[in-house]
């Protein structure tokens, strides 16, 4: 029986952490023992670190989607640029430098009035040929779903935050219950 589960969650299903009001609701203080206790902040502390790791790995993924969305953003500027030099009816090749890796760039001439596919990498080492029009159509997608995954990952994280603080709370005031009722308990 997990005494610290709650039915409600957020929409991606985390869940609430339930708010310790009177430790006496989850611990009878005429009946209860030391290990009773233990067993009571063991699992604070275990349901406290299954939001934290949740945070950390929420954290990783937000990090990994804004990385995402300045390269997606120039990509598709650039391809939306090559689609208007399409449009033109200028004849001149289009010059540019353009990067092979984070150190390296080379020249290269584009013939953009024969111009109709660009190459998008896609990720695992993967490439592929889509026409114009399409290959804005995805990354305006991909922008979008990147700009969202990040909203989600925020919302998230501030959610965990507050499960976080619910749960230090609570092992502070099970650990402080306990101390009173261990004080009552000594000879005097």
């Amino acid at each position: 029986m997990d005494r610290l589960k709650t039915e409600q969650s957020n929409p991606r299903g985390i869940p609430q952490a339930k708010f310790i009001d009177r430790v006496e609701s989850l611990l009878n203080p005429s009946t209860c023992t030391n290990e009773d206790v233990d067993q009571l902040l063991k699992e604070c502390q275990t349901r406290l670190q299954q939001y934290k790791f949740m945070e950390e790995n929420k954290r990783l993924a937000l990090n990994g989607n804004k990385s995402k969305i300045p390269n997606i953003t120039k990509t598709l500027e650039m391809v939306q640029y090559l689609k208007e030099r399409t449009e033109e009816d200028d004849d001149e090749p289009l010059q540019t430098n353009y990067e092979l890796n984070e150190t390296l760039y080379s020249k290269s001439e584009i013939d953009v009035q024969n111009l109709d596919n660009v190459y998008l990498w896609l990720g695992a080492d993967v490439m592929m040929e889509y026409p114009l029009d399409e290959a804005i159509e995805l990354l305006t997608t991909r922008l979008a779903v990147a700009k969202e995954a990040v909203k989600i990952a925020e919302e998230d994280l501030e959610f965990l935050r507050e499960q976080i603080t619910t749960m230090e709370v609570n092992t502070a005031r099970v650990y402080n219950w306990d101390i009173t009722r261990r004080k009552g308990l000594a000879p005097k």
